[in-house]
């Protein structure tokens, strides 16, 4: 029986440079180091079994990073996470796991929370423009794809944008507001550097130096709260209705070492 686990890792630090390639190479030597169990797919060239959801692009940092991957012998979800922990580069940390009791994973992660740090702007220039951009109705920006140039609407992408003060541990005499950005997951996706491109287009938004950006959270947006929920929730709240796994089970069974 193939057992799923669900895994929130993370990119921090010079680590958001990372590609997605070198981290799927990156992961599979975890994998390897740490002795996972992993199945592998049918064919002429078997592979593990690991999906990536919704990967952030290169040069953005990420505190919510999801995959999952099929195990040929079950195994402990915490025990795993740790295990790979160990075996991965600083800044890119697995910081969750569950077991997979629900269908669909890629299909609740529809919207995502972004920060980006603009140095160099002072906040109510970027009150401003946050203002100019969510009173527009469309805000088109152009971004080049491998098939070429693409005009697309970022506006109806945007959930929530505001502008924040920098925070409190920052140099006095350096200008710096924060944005935070609710966007949802649509076709073309809306990146945070598109976002950037339309407020420069509405209100001449340019910040001196690239922002700094980081994916806060994933999700699936809920409409009625306005808030972007944990996608591995679903799979927790079954997972303390269902009996425990093979690997689970023996972990609580087996018998204490003799008393010191």
């Amino acid at each position: 029986m193939v057992q799923r686990i669900r895994l929130r890792y993370t990119k921090r630090g010079r680590l958001r440079f990372t590609s997605h390639r070198d981290f799927q190479r990156a992961f599979e030597r975890a994998l390897r180091r740490a002795e996972v169990p992993m199945a592998y797919s049918a064919g002429f060239t078997p592979h593990p079994r690991v999906s990536y959801a919704n990967a952030a692009p290169t040069g953005t940092g990420s505190e919510a990073e999801y995959l999952e991957i099929a195990l040929a012998e079950p195994r402990d979800p915490e025990k795993l996470r740790e295990l790979l922990d160990e075996s991965m580069p600083t800044g890119l940390d697995i910081i969750d796991a569950v077991e997979a009791r629900t269908s669909g994973l890629a299909d609740r992660l529809t919207a995502s929370v972004w920060e980006l740090r603009l140095d160099g702007v002072e906040l109510a220039e970027a009150e401003r423009a946050v203002a100019a951009f969510l009173a527009a109705e469309n805000v088109e920006v152009q971004r080049r794809t491998k098939n070429g140039m693409r005009t697309f609407d970022t506006r109806g992408a945007v959930v929530s944008l505001e502008a924040l003060p920098a925070p409190a541990d920052r140099p006095l005499d350096n200008a710096c507001a924060i944005l935070r950005l609710v966007v949802r997951h649509l076709t073309p996706a809306v990146r945070p550097d598109d976002v950037l491109s339309g407020l420069r287009a509405v209100a001449d938004l340019a910040p001196p130096v690239p922002s700094a950006v980081t994916r806060l959270a994933q999700g699936l947006f809920d409409e009625e709260s306005g808030t972007v929920t944990d996608p591995l929730a679903p799979d927790r709240e079954a997972d303390t209705a269902a009996p425990p796994t093979a690997a689970v089970a023996a972990d609580a069974k087996a018998p204490e070492g003799p008393a010191a």
